[in-house]
């Protein structure tokens, strides 16, 4: 290169400095100078450039890092980002009056610190680690972020609303659930000083969930939520739940155990339901009435031996022949009644006869049932005793009477008939019918009776006229069968020797002479 190039590219230079000079100390210099010096400094490790609480620039340690979104992230979202390695961040920017501020990392180990600085609608923040950014720590840093992000994505798709409370009872954090629930209940944006919900200041540990009912905003919509916390050094945090479910579920259930108490209550059968741990659980009216117990007594939730034990002492059960044994006994009947085995006949002093049932509920609870059958067992007695006296009225007349049902089932006979026939229709495993019977009939007579007529008689439906045949038995003896309706369709039929009709008809030819 000649002398002469050399001079002209050393003017250019000069010419170009002069004029980048003039432009500096021109009125519009001086702005773009700092803000290319702030830039430049932005440039330098991890940090950030707010205009008002807006992200305005990040530098490329920072964007590789924390991965800020400038022009879309806020303060708030950046400080969440941050809160876990520098709790002492403040809320807003407008926090540092225009001074230079200072925050240690949480963990005394953690040697990084962020210079917080505010100059007009700008707010600076520079990371510095030891003086450098080092490439562990900014590796570190990196799995920091993407943990956080995780954590961010887990809380934000949680259904129920979670938020967290400091000590001065200030909301300092919470997820997309609850800002949803706090536009739903009071119409607006979350504010720090007013939780979404009305929480109590309780003991977390011993207390349990609490129960919290609200109005939506219109007051036209009833929630309910449980509200668990938990408390990590001076923060609550707190979960809140929907149970609508379960509240709907619990008012139909009581709603059903007072309709089933209603209806036990007009039950004239005892009812005593004891519980898994064997005590009374539930009782209607109509067992004070049968076992003679006070109510106070039973309101007491006497255990099972107690409750027999009672009903021992008032008499209104079986006197235990044995004492020593009377414990051993009643531990039988519980665990008969767990099985749904329990059920006997009990015969009181004054006469009254009691049918006890147990029988195994859900969860170990039993239940058992005490019926008064005194009138059942009365009116049982005086039939059986009617019957009895009607069969011995029968067995003393001379001809052989039995009785054939509408579907031709033998259901009585008397003595002379089985006499008569040698039959005995009581020791037959199966019902005899008219089949049977005029199979037996026939083997034991003569041809020529009408038995297909006997037969038809008896299975057709209907009033019909009663009518008799003479039977000529093989022993050489003769009878006369009658055969006539009576009640409810069924047939009597009658056998009478042939000497004892003879007799029967002169007697009544006497009467009419």
């Amino acid at each position: 290169m000649t002398v002469w190039d050399i001079a002209v590219v050393a003017g250019a230079a000069c010419v170009s400095a002069l004029a980048g000079l003039a432009w500096i100390i021109s009125p519009r210099g001086p702005t773009v100078v700092k803000r290319r010096n702030m830039t430049q400094k932005l440039s330098d490790g991890i940090s950030f450039l707010f205009e008002n609480d807006r992200l305005h620039h990040a530098s490329e340690a920072a964007l590789e890092v924390y991965n800020p979104l400038p022009g879309r992230d806020d303060w708030s979202s950046w400080r969440e980002r941050m809160l876990a390695r520098f709790p002492g961040l403040p809320p807003t920017p407008d926090d540092t009056d225009n001074v230079n501020l200072t925050v240690q990392a949480r963990n005394a180990n953690d040697r990084a610190t962020l210079c917080v600085s505010r100059k007009g609608r700008f707010t600076q923040v520079q990371m510095i680690e030891n003086g450098m950014a080092g490439a562990a720590q900014s590796q570190q840093l990196r799995a920091l972020n993407q943990e956080l992000d995780h954590l961010r994505r887990a809380s934000d798709t949680t259904p129920h609303a979670v938020w967290q409370v400091d000590g001065q009872g200030q909301v300092t954090w919470f997820n997309a659930a609850y800002e949803d629930l706090y536009a739903r209940l009071h119409n607006r944006k979350p504010a720090a000083d007013k939780q979404v919900l009305a929480v109590e200041e309780l003991d977390a540990a011993t207390d349990g969930p609490q129960r919290i009912s609200t109005q939506s905003a219109d007051g036209t919509v009833t929630d309910w939520y449980d509200v668990t916390t938990v408390q990590v050094s001076d923060t609550r945090i707190h979960h809140a739940v929907n149970i609508n479910a379960v509240v709907r579920s619990e008012a139909a259930q009581r709603n059903f155990v007072q309709t089933l108490a209603k209806t036990f209550a007009q039950l004239s059968i005892g009812l005593a339901i004891f519980d898994r741990n064997g005590q009374l659980a539930l009782f209607n009216p109509a067992l004070i009435d049968l076992t003679g117990l006070p109510a106070d007594f039973l309101s007491g939730r006497p255990t099972l031996l107690s409750f027999f034990d009672r009903m021992r002492e008032n008499r209104r059960m079986p006197e235990p022949k044995d004492y020593g044994t009377w414990r051993q006994q009643i531990a039988e009947v519980i665990a008969a009644a767990t099985d749904g085995r329990y059920q006997e006949t009990w015969t009181l002093e004054t006469g009254q006869t009691y049918r006890v049932r147990g029988r195994p509920h859900p969860d170990g609870a039993i239940a058992f049932l005490i019926e008064d059958i005194s009138a059942e067992i009365s009116l049982t007695r005086n039939f059986r005793a009617e019957l009895e006296l009607g069969q011995s009225l029968l067995d003393t007349f001379e001809e052989g009477l039995v009785v054939f049902s509408s579907t031709g089932v033998l259901t009585f006979c008397n003595t002379a008939y089985r006499e008569m026939w040698g039959l005995d229709p009581d020791n037959s495993f199966a019902d005899v019918t008219i089949a049977d019977s005029v199979k037996e009939w026939k083997s034991l007579s003569e041809p020529g009776a009408r038995w297909a007529a006997l037969t038809d008689f008896v299975l057709e439906f209907g009033d019909r006229e009663s009518w008799e045949m003479p039977v000529k038995l093989k022993n050489g003896g003769s009878l006369t069968c009658t055969v006539s309706r009576i009640a409810s369709g069924a047939t009597v039929i009658r056998f009478i020797a042939a000497t004892k009709e003879k007799t029967r008809r002169r007697s009544s030819a006497m009467r009419e002479n």
